[in-house]
């Protein structure tokens, strides 16, 4: 998740370099300073706070420290103002999780220049041209804001590149016990894939709030309700989308002549015809003996792959614009393994429905103790009787089952376990701390999440003690590298979770762009799609990695991914279930079904693990997983092979799903993505 949530605030977040200003070093706020508290679930998980000021001479400061389950970062910013308004210097200082968060601009004599953690470049200054901070506080961004707000057309011309605009979205009457204010809503585009929407108080502004809310001090509760009337307000814009893109057929579809990949057998089939009818596949066979239906559309398969559609097993979920980013990827189904409650089960409803383009959505509630770890979504329970209420809450709110995290006292994974299989609920998550995975398998749970955390086996007892934070990755970083994936005590360790069934999520990719890339650099996962992508949401992926440090080295960091990486042949050879997902924006899926084929395994053995795997360890067999006959048409059409190169998968032309039949093209463009992925 803490991917997703960087690339989702890479405006408020940097995400920089390597040499950094120390903590004592940066400037500290007055006492009257303005400040804004970082919160999650609805304001009463606290993350840090921005601090805002202005010294007699004009410039503005601010500071802002931030800790998201021990990712720590600590930075401050100045910005002078030439007397038009118009952005005369920045300067932003501090350190990240991936190092330095050092970054300049200057406007002086008609030109610009800036030098940011992943790029630098200069040029002639033109009207309506704003600079946007890789990193820094939000306050880098209100600037922008007052631009956007006094321009004719609300829209202004974006540094590196871009054009960033904002459109009112909804109003809203807030309180925080002691003063009422009208808040509006602003939907602003041109930053991501979707709009994002930000809050003013009249023309100043006022914050923002989702999944991490900055708001004034003292309105942080308000968090939760504001973030619910923008969403409601998204949505009003979901039925004219999907009227576009999201075609019913009016009678059987045939896609003649395709590779088929045969999940349950684990086999590519080549010249084979699939005719699929009211959202039914009603026949599979040779291409040479089947015949079309009268009035079908025929989809002429030559030189193409059908595959069923896939799972991303580790998707969080994210606004109403992730359904046609996953789509457009192929992904017709995923597992939510923790989210803001209320906000994605209404949006599942919907999608459901038939209101929104999405996925099959199987979620778990996700369950974690107090601290300063403390997932940032999270139901916190702080005693057994609220642990085993939260797993009732779970059954009794729909959720297919419960994922535990680091925080959660050791001593309540068993009761709960307890209770979530007498409930029917499947037990999954991190290893809470103190425990080893396999005491927590032994304990009750049925699949580990993340690849570090089955290595976690190995690892040294202050690793294991404090199992979450930055601890897990540096851990992981230094020591996984020396493990020997065959002694006997490994050995013993992984044939026991092959005797209890246990699955394992690896989200192998995350770890590829914590330990693998260099800054500036797209890692393998991003850049492929870096050009296509609107270039202030893809410039977001050039430093993902973390900073080397005299402790921990790059070589170091770069062999220990290559030890996690050979776990999966391991895994597979055990017939344990391997569940393919990202924690990221989803078309990270393809990359790490790379990295599987990189490590032993055969492509038709890596897309099991997106597609028959899941359908098998979540109940669903019976209707999707595979291209059978009587099961659901979820489907995607390959230009290409991947029964030859994995990486082919990116090259998606239809999905269908829910009896919908759906051009890539069209999704992507309504993303504001501009082509298909570089093969």
């Amino acid at each position: 998740m803490i991917r997703k949530l960087l690339i989702l605030c890479a405006t408020l977040i940097a995400i920089p370099a390597v040499a950094q200003t120390t903590v004592d070093k940066l400037a500290k706020p007055p006492a009257d300073a303005k400040v804004w508290t970082i919160t999650s679930s609805g304001g009463d998980a606290r993350h840090g706070q921005v601090s805002l000021w202005t010294t007699p001479d004009g410039t503005q400061w601010s500071r802002m420290d931030f800790n998201l389950r021990g990712f720590v970062s600590e930075f401050d910013e100045q910005n002078r103002f030439a007397p038009d308004g118009s952005l005369e210097s920045l300067v932003v200082r501090g350190f990240t999780p991936q190092g330095d968060a050092a970054e300049t601009y200057e406007a002086k004599n008609g030109s610009y220049t800036f030098t940011s953690p992943v790029d630098h470049a200069s040029g002639p200054l033109t009207a309506n041209l704003e600079y946007v901070t890789f990193g820094g506080t939000f306050d880098s961004f209100t600037f922008i804001i007052d631009a956007m707000m006094k321009a004719p057309n609300h829209s202004v011309n974006l540094l590196p590149s871009g054009r960033g605009s904002m459109a009112p979205l909804t109003t809203l009457e807030i309180t925080n016990g002691k003063e009422k204010k009208a808040v509006i809503a602003y939907a602003l585009t041109g930053f991501g894939l979707s709009p994002f929407p930000i809050w003013m108080d009249g023309n100043q502004f006022f914050g923002i709030a989702g999944v991490l809310s900055f708001l004034p001090e003292g309105w942080e509760k308000a968090g939760e309700e504001m973030s619910k009337a923008q969403d409601a307000a998204l949505a009003k814009l979901a039925p004219a989308q999907m009227a576009a893109i999201a075609k019913t057929p009016s009678g059987p579809v045939v896609f003649k002549n395709v590779k088929l990949y045969d999940s349950a057998a684990r086999k590519f089939l080549n010249a084979m015809t699939v005719v699929v009818d009211k959202g039914i596949i009603t026949s599979v066979g040779s291409a040479k003996k089947m015949k079309a239906p009268a009035n079908a559309q025929i989809i002429d398969g030559a030189g193409k792959t059908l595959i069923p559609g896939l799972w991303d097993n580790h998707q969080h979920y994210g606004d109403d614009s992730t359904g046609p980013l996953l789509l457009a990827s192929g992904i017709t189904s995923v597992r939510d393994p923790g989210n803001q409650p209320e906000e994605l089960m209404a949006r599942k409803k919907r999608i459901d429905d038939g209101q929104l383009l999405g996925q099959r959505i199987v979620p778990s509630l996700l369950i974690d103790g107090p601290g300063p770890y403390t997932a940032q979504v999270a139901v916190v329970v702080h005693n057994l009787d609220e642990a085993l209420a939260a797993v009732r809450r779970a059954k009794d709110n729909g959720y297919f089952g419960i994922k535990l995290y680091g925080s959660l006292d050791p001593a309540y994974v068993k009761p709960m376990a307890d209770l979530a299989h007498k409930l029917g609920l499947h037990i999954h998550g991190h290893i809470p701390h103190g425990m080893r995975p396999l005491d927590a398998v032994r304990a009750g749970y049925d699949e580990i999440t993340h690849i570090n955390f089955v290595m976690m086996q190995a690892m040294p007892d202050d690793i294991v003690k404090t199992s979450n934070g930055m601890n897990r990755f540096i851990g992981t970083g230094k020591f996984a590298k020396d493990v020997d994936l065959h002694s006997k005590a490994m050995t013993a360790y992984l044939d026991e979770l092959a005797k209890r069934h246990i699955a394992v999520d690896p989200t192998l990719v995350t770890f590829e762009d914590l330990y693998v890339p260099e800054r500036g650099t797209y890692p393998p996962a991003d850049a492929p799609y870096a050009d296509t992508l609107p270039s202030q949401f893809s410039r977001g992926f050039l430093s993902s990695a973390m900073a080397p440090t005299a402790e921990l080295s790059r070589e170091s960091m770069r062999a220990s991914f290559a030890k996690l990486k050979a776990l999966i042949p391991e895994l597979n050879r055990r017939h344990i279930e391997v569940l393919a997902g990202t924690d990221g924006t989803g078309f990270e899926l393809i990359r790490e079904l790379e990295l599987y084929v990189e490590a032993g395994l055969t492509p038709a053995q890596a897309l099991a693990t997106a597609t028959s795997n899941p359908a098998h360890v979540y109940g669903l067999w019976s209707k999707t997983g595979s291209i059978s006959k009587g099961k659901l048409a979820e489907l995607a059409l390959i230009d290409g092979d991947p029964s030859k190169n994995i990486g082919d998968l990116r090259q998606v032309e239809l999905v269908m799903r829910d009896g919908k039949l759906m051009k890539t093209s069209d999704l992507r463009a309504t993303l504001g993505i501009t082509g298909l992925p570089k093969r």
